[in-house]
């Protein structure tokens, strides 16, 4: 029997609202909220938040000395157009050197790593 219900993913960041756009942009949804907590309501999925840091560095990938922390997984049906779309509204890729694999990471604008992963 589980203990708890997940309940919302949460990312530091240093402009909650900026960084919620994105994923907005992404996922489709609403964003609600103002200042240093923002939330975006996915249709049909988990709720993100994100809340201000400030200071907030990002993680480091790969690095094997230091720890992403966390990452998305996000399930495409096209990468190469997705792969578009998404730098589009500020990704950055990270890895680049396989492309035939059936996963890309990339870069939100706030430095956190996030895999686009067919299905």
């Amino acid at each position: 029997m589980a203990i708890a219900k997940l309940g919302v993913v949460v990312l530091d960041c240093p402009d909650p609202r900026a960084l919620a756009g994105f994923y907005a942009g992404i996922l489709g949804g609403t964003v609600e909220g103002e200042g240093e907590w923002v939330d975006l309501k996915v249709p049909e999925g988990q709720s993100l938040a994100f809340q201000e840091a400030p200071g907030h560095v990002p993680p480091k990938w790969p690095a094997p000395g230091d720890s992403q922390q966390f990452h998305l997984d996000l399930t495409v049906t096209d990468m190469d157009a997705a792969e578009k779309e998404i730098l589009a509204l500020g990704a950055r890729p990270l890895d680049t050197e396989d492309r035939s694999r059936g996963w890309r990471v990339y870069a939100d604008p706030a430095g956190h790593p996030f895999c686009l992963c067919a299905c």
